[in-house]
């Protein structure tokens, strides 16, 4: 078996997230390790949402993917995402970017190294609920002791050059939002709507669309690297300022009762992504000062975060990617969030680096390139050999 048909087995286990269940791919992740002679410990908390750990504190790397996808409808698909279908160039189907096909590597990686005797000192953690948070993934097992701090790898998909060493901040909001009601034909006169007030918070998050932040002075060269990187993978001008700009999305919003009524309740569900330089409790504070008929319920959040350029698993990944890769390798910051941000915060070293196409992630049509799930594979061979020698050969790394 190839790692583009343990992607594809991947694929074909439904994990949707929600509702999150994610025995049944455990349990395929559990078996494929018991054949190698790798034992894990299987979690298991409500409705199904299930993680693996593999974890020996004298271990210095942990591997780590989540195994929970976003939801699909097969309309307009050309592959169902459900058929794990391989052709020439790509493995088909919701999560084989985000992030099966990293799963897959990691997987694929660990047997061909089983294959030739070698014994690979590594933790593991295939988690569920990444998507909606890490309540039930890797917050618990964290919250649990289940794993050791240590340097990190997430198989999160990447441009193939450039391994992530940091994401924005998150900034996840309810807000409930109250008016005054009233004849509608007399608004704005009289009454205060509840849907304006949403709407006039929406134009204040505008203006702080427009302000651009400096970062961290050890990141800002990254950053501009990190921009480039990002336009040429959108083919965008300009998209790059996504990583020094506080951006924003209205993902839901209700309210109002009726269409001659002043509404007097609307809700409001936003996503704010945070960049290097902008204090999470600062921003907090303007958009309660600015909503001050909302009540605002913080759903999650997490300040921006990186791992030092400079640190141990950066230069190994990177010199892995090179040597597989043939070209220069150089880190970069993201745009999005992961479970990198738990794990930073609990003291271990991470970066993102894994297989997909980044145009397809949670899109129609989702799919990921077979190469890349093999250099991939190859590139945490490499990073586990590293970190499997005797500790003496680590020194002046």
């Amino acid at each position: 078996m190839d790692v583009a048909e343990i992607c594809a087995d991947l694929v074909k286990i439904r994990s949707e997230n929600p509702p999150g269940g994610t025995i049944e791919v455990i349990e395929y992740i559990e078996h494929f390790l018991d054949t190698i002679g790798i034992r894990g410990l299987v979690t298991r908390n409500r409705d199904d949402r299930c993680n693996l750990v593999v974890n020996s504190p004298e271990n210095r790397l942990l591997l780590c993917g989540h195994v929970d996808v976003v939801p699909a409808l097969a309309d307009g698909w050309t592959h169902d995402p459900c058929s794990g279908d391989i052709d020439d160039e790509f493995v088909w189907g919701r999560g084989s970017t985000d992030m099966k096909g990293g799963c897959a590597s990691v997987l694929h990686a660990l047997r061909q190294l089983a294959d030739v005797g070698a014994e690979p000192r590594v933790n593991l953690a295939f988690v569920c609920d990444e998507e909606t948070g890490g309540e039930f993934g890797v917050r618990y097992l964290l919250s649990r002791n289940l794993l050791t701090p240590c340097d990190c790898v997430i198989a999160e998909p990447t441009p193939p050059l450039s391994p992530s060493i940091g994401q924005k901040g998150l900034c996840r909001l309810r807000l409930d939002f109250s008016g005054e009601p009233g004849h509608g034909s007399l608004y704005p006169h009289i009454g205060v709507s509840a849907v304006m007030e949403a709407f006039d918070l929406l134009e204040y998050m505008k203006l702080l669309n427009a302000r651009t932040f400096s970062g961290d002075e050890a990141l800002l060269a990254i950053i501009d690297d990190s921009a480039e990187v990002l336009e040429d993978i959108f083919g965008l001008s300009g998209i790059g300022e996504a990583l020094r700009r506080i951006t924003f999305n209205p993902g839901r919003i209700e309210g109002g009762e009726k269409a001659n009524i002043i509404a007097q309740e609307c809700m409001l569900e936003l996503d704010i992504r945070i960049p290097w330089g902008c204090s999470v409790e600062h921003l907090m504070a303007s958009i309660a000062a600015q909503a001050v008929r909302a009540t605002i319920t913080p759903i999650n959040m997490a300040a921006p975060s990186f791992t030092p350029a400079g640190s141990e698993i950066v230069a190994v990944t990177c010199r892995e990617i090179e040597r597989v890769m043939g070209c220069p390798s150089h880190p970069i910051v993201q745009w999005a969030a992961s479970d990198a941000r738990y794990l930073r915060k609990a003291g271990f070293d991470v970066l993102e680096y894994g297989p997909g196409d980044l145009h397809s992630l949670h899109a129609i049509d989702e799919r990921v390139p077979i190469s890349q799930l093999e250099s991939a594979a190859a590139v945490y061979r490499g990073i586990i050999g590293h970190y499997s020698l005797p500790d003496a050969a680590h020194r002046g790394t």
